[in-house]
């Protein structure tokens, strides 16, 4: 039995066998995990918040910051569980590629454990076949030990993610209501809201006209940049601001400035995915110059941050305010479409999609583009991408 023991250790140590990595005092799973647990705190404060944001002076500013916190919130756990589901899946092709190396290691220390100290220092050939068995030994007991330590420790970054996925499918689940409830109460805020200083009234039937005779976007900014109105002194040096604005939305950037899509066609601006419902905000001090629907856009809301310039959001559900109110920066502009999942359902396929990874459970879209005058400007050169909104994952 002794012999057979030695060979067996060999063969699993052999030099051709590839070698499990040492354990590492932070696993990327546990970083992953850590990654997300600080995101689940945002979404619970943003989900403590509603209460207090229902009673707060300025509900409009409350209520956004909440609705904003947990999509950060969600943005940064769907990163997580993206990282956690990514590790998971290394581990697992690891254990298929080296499940022939694992088999000896498994075997050799079953049949350590079922040989008793002495039996395995005896050998039939004598005393000096005695002391290299233990010589062997010996050598071979400290690299079994550190591929079982190896093996121990990627089974527990295993079961991490598990139960990493588990909690974040129950919290997600059970938060979902409270942000329903901050969006319909945002909307209704906004509409009460009466402290929106405005620049300039109405004039309905002119964009109404203009809206009637524009054949695209194009035409339609053109003419609300032709349309003078007294906007007042630059609010704040925007043109100093190039390079630092931050997006509107939480998303995922689909195409950006220029690139033609499937059907070939280019448009002078970033095409964002955003999950069902997002908050878009106003980056910018601007004025609304129009607001409502127009083509096939969907709600489109345009807004002059200064003069000579416009920015454009298109593809929005609903669109807040009126034609000639002042925003602040940050100010909410509108809601995407698109329907949530149940409560029920929406943790376990949140979980799902972060793991798919892309666009996965980002099911709208919302077009942002930039305007001086008659000419288009990339938006890479104004905004900043950051944690809000998330490049395309290959």
């Amino acid at each position: 039995m002794t012999m057979r023991l030695v060979l067996a250790l060999c063969a699993a140590f052999a030099p051709s066998a590839m070698a499990l990595p040492a354990v590492a005092q932070t696993s990327p799973a546990n970083q992953a995990v850590a990654d997300a647990e600080a995101a689940a705190a945002l979404l619970r404060a943003a989900i403590g918040q509603l209460a207090e944001a229902v009673s707060a002076d300025d509900q409009v500013v409350a209520l956004t910051e909440v609705i904003r916190g947990y999509e950060l919130g969600l943005s940064a756990l769907r990163g997580g569980l993206r990282q956690a589901s990514t590790r998971e899946a290394e581990l697992r092709a690891r254990f298929e590629a080296q499940r022939g190396q694992l088999s000896r290691v498994l075997g050799a220390m079953t049949a350590l454990q079922q040989s008793p100290e002495s039996t395995m220092l005896l050998h039939p050939a004598g005393a000096l076949a005695n002391a290299r068995t233990g010589m062997i030994l010996s050598g071979v007991t400290p690299g079994l030990r550190a591929e079982a330590e190896a093996l121990q420790s990627d089974l527990d970054e295993i079961a991490t993610v598990r139960e990493l996925q588990a909690n974040a499918a129950g919290m997600l689940g059970s938060g979902l209501d409270s942000v329903q409830e901050a969006r319909r109460l945002l909307a209704s805020a906004v509409t009460d809201r009466s402290s929106m200083p405005t620049r300039y009234a109405e004039d309905p039937q002119e964009l109404q006209d203009l809206r009637g005779a524009a054949q695209s976007l194009d035409d339609f900014a053109t003419g609300i940049a032709r349309m003078e109105k007294d906007v007042g002194p630059p609010m704040d040096d925007f043109e100093g601001a190039q390079g630092s604005l931050p997006l509107p939305v939480v998303g995922t950037i689909l195409r950006p400035y220029d690139e033609p899509d499937a059907a070939g066609v280019a448009r002078p601006g970033w095409v964002i995915a955003t999950a069902p419902a997002a908050l878009v905000q106003t980056p910018w001090p601007a004025t609304i110059r129009y607001r409502g629907p127009f083509l096939d856009y969907g709600n489109v809301m345009i807004v002059e941050p200064a003069r000579g310039y416009l920015m454009i959001f298109a593809g929005l559900s609903q669109v807040f305010g009126e034609v000639g109110d002042v925003l602040k920066a940050g100010d909410p502009i509108g809601l995407m479409g698109g329907a949530e999942a149940p409560a029920q359902e929406f943790g376990s396929q949140f979980v799902t999609d972060a793991a798919t990874g892309g666009e996965a459970g980002r099911s709208e879209t919302l077009y942002l583009e930039l305007r001086r005058g008659n000419e288009t400007l990339d938006p890479a050169d104004w905004f900043v991408l950051n944690p809000v909104v998330e490049p395309q994952q290959d």
